[in-house]
């Protein structure tokens, strides 16, 4: 059974930065869609990024473009999201996922999922 790992969560103040990592313990995975969500309190999970197998594509949310980049590297198996210039309004639980398909903005679509990480970000 393969679960995707979170790390990287935290308090930072606006303005500031963090980088989140995700790699699954198991087993690796290969030629798969990378992809992150949040869900903040009240508030249905939504798409926030996503990174094709090769790495060649990545997709965002319009609310974190220019803001977050979402590297992977498949020698270690391990996809990341970089998150800049932070905002209160991103304030949420983030969840790494990972997909055979290309479906990368809707989360039915994930075959795999980690339990979330916690990012706060205060004013």
């Amino acid at each position: 059974q393969v679960q995707l790992v979170e790390s990287g969560g935290g308090l930072v103040q606006a303005g500031g930065s963090l980088r989140l990592s995700c790699a699954p313990s198991g087993r690796a995975l290969s030629r798969i869609t990378w992809g992150w969500f949040r869900q903040a309190p009240g508030k249905e999970r939504e798409f926030v990024a996503a990174v094709t197998w090769s790495g060649g594509t990545s997709y965002y949310a319009e609310s974190v473009k220019g803001r977050f980049t979402i590297p992977r590297d498949n020698t270690k198996n391990t996809v990341y999201l970089q998150m800049n210039s932070l905002k209160p309004e991103d304030t949420a639980v983030y969840y790494c996922a990972a997909q055979y398909g290309n479906n990368w903005s809707r989360a039915g679509e994930y075959d795999y999922w980690g339990q979330g990480t916690q990012v706060t970000v205060s004013s």
